[in-house]
């Protein structure tokens, strides 16, 4: 399917996806006298949704009066460019002074910069406008590896943590696990993560229509996730999701029982992992199961959980295990060093999300495929939160064996490196030994399909924003 249309020859399929402004409007006019959505999709050899999306700018496009041939297209401007050139000379500036320069003041200068060029750039009424810079975790990506600036920190966290006390931190844990006599089995980690489980890249129309929409807008609707696995990565837990709504409306209409979710449903009006409902998960969800997986695999009943240091996790949480999961044992690690100790954090999270973001498109595609919906009514009457939940479920069974194990490797070299234990060898699970396939180029494909304007960049940016 996708493969037809991102095939071989990647700039002339670019060009052939493009539209003028002349055959946007030409395609509005053929639509006003009458001509369906499907006979003009024929006609200009691209999807439904794409004339839709078309049809619903019709007012904007008639008013555009641009030269024969022009293509509307959201390519890096020339502003954009320049603002560019003009930030990494005052990082350079900078670097030569010694300062040491964070994600959030490179962001916050080059939202600056954007806004000067914008204010001093001569406007005609052919111009298209210019959509307002916003200083993304995917743009810095993008512009620190095409920049090769690399005395740069995302937010201070690796400068704020202290890598001989990872280090020391390190040496102590491969000294409890050799004391305690655990395996990889035994030892679990739990990290939470934010999903905005609507949301779609900013350079849809849809999102564009939403920043200019008053009160709740459906793509800042937002759940949380506590993920957990073992080191051995044969063994997943039942995942804690936090949600603003104890009862939506949606679990009526498809008569679903929150007793029977593949996760534990937990609500508050911020959507937040709290203290109690951890409590609860340790207690209803993680004890019962690893319980019953380890007596399964015949292993001692002893069991270590690595969590890092939030509020969720307090101290005192030992304390409140019940009496008959008191073989767990909780481990935190140091303060400011999960992006270097936590393994779930390790592309776990991100690879998560990635997953659910193709399902979130193949949803898409499946719905609409020969039909006349727009992304706006796929979006108002083909998906809810009930769906969302059916969904979770697939990128959760997709992360691999070999991502969550080698999550481990900056913890716990020694579990990553041994995969000769029972049920991790070749002939039991033949996905170990497969390299992992990045979903971002299927998922593009999908978009593409789909009418989209969507690339490898705008996916990784989508999995950047969910942690806002």
């Amino acid at each position: 399917m996708s493969s037809k249309k991102v095939g071989s020859g990647k700039d002339s399929s670019k060009k052939k996806r493009m539209l003028s402004v002349e055959l946007k409007q030409e395609i509005i006019e053929k639509h006003e006298r009458g001509v369906r959505v499907m006979e003009l999709a024929k006609i200009y050899d691209h999807s439904t949704s794409t004339i839709c999306t078309i049809l619903k700018q019709k007012e904007t496009i008639k008013s555009v009066k641009v030269a024969k041939g022009t293509v509307i297209t959201q390519q890096r401007s020339a502003i954009h460019e320049e603002m560019e050139n003009l930030l990494l000379l005052w990082i350079k500036e900078k670097e030569l002074a010694g300062d040491m320069l964070t994600e959030t003041v490179i962001s916050e200068k080059a939202c600056i910069i954007s806004n000067d060029l914008k204010q001093k750039e001569p406007s005609t009424s052919t111009d298209v406008v210019e959509p307002e810079f916003k200083a993304s975790h995917g743009w810095f990506d993008r512009f620190k590896k095409q920049s090769g600036i690399h005395s740069v920190v995302r937010h201070g966290e690796a400068a704020s943590a202290d890598q001989k006390a990872a280090g020391e931190f390190i040496t102590r844990f491969a000294q409890l696990i050799e004391a305690e006599c655990y395996i990889p089995q035994q030892v679990f980690n739990c990290d939470k993560m934010g999903l905005f489980w609507k949301k779609m890249p900013r350079r849809t129309y849809i999102t564009a229509e939403e920043t200019k929409m008053p009160g709740h807008k459906p793509m800042k609707d937002r759940l949380t996730l506590a993920l957990c696995a073992n080191a051995s990565s044969d063994f997943k837990v039942k995942p804690l999701l936090v949600y603003h709504s104890e009862n939506p409306q949606a679990f009526k209409a498809h008569r679903l029982l929150k007793e029977k979710l593949h996760m534990m449903w937990r609500a508050n009006p911020k959507a937040w992992v709290t203290r109690q409902f951890f409590i609860y998960w340790v207690n209803l969800c993680f004890g019962p199961a690893v319980k019953k997986y380890l007596q399964e695999n015949k292993l001692p009943l002893q069991v270590l959980l690595v969590l890092d240091n939030v509020p969720a996790h307090p101290p005192g949480l030992q304390d409140n295990i019940r009496e008959e999961y008191l073989f767990i044992k909780v481990l935190y690690l140091p303060p400011n060093m999960t992006s270097i100790l936590q393994p779930m954090d390790q592309q776990v999270i991100s690879n998560f999300k990635k997953l659910y973001t193709k399902h979130l498109f193949k949803r898409y595609f499946d719905v609409t495929e020969n039909t006349e919906l727009t992304l706006r009514e796929f979006w108002k009457e083909h998906f809810n939160i009930v769906q969302c939940l059916r969904m979770i479920d697939l990128p959760w069974k997709e992360v691999t064996r070999r991502t969550l194990n080698s999550a481990w490797k900056k913890l716990w070299p020694d579990a990553v490196a041994a995969r000769d234990f029972e049920g991790f060898g070749l002939d039991t699970e033949t996905e170990t030994n497969m390299p992992d396939v990045d979903p971002v180029h299927e998922i593009v494909s999908l978009g593409k399909s789909m009418g989209l304007q969507v690339d490898e960049g705008d996916i990784n940016e989508l999995v950047e924003e969910h942690e806002e």
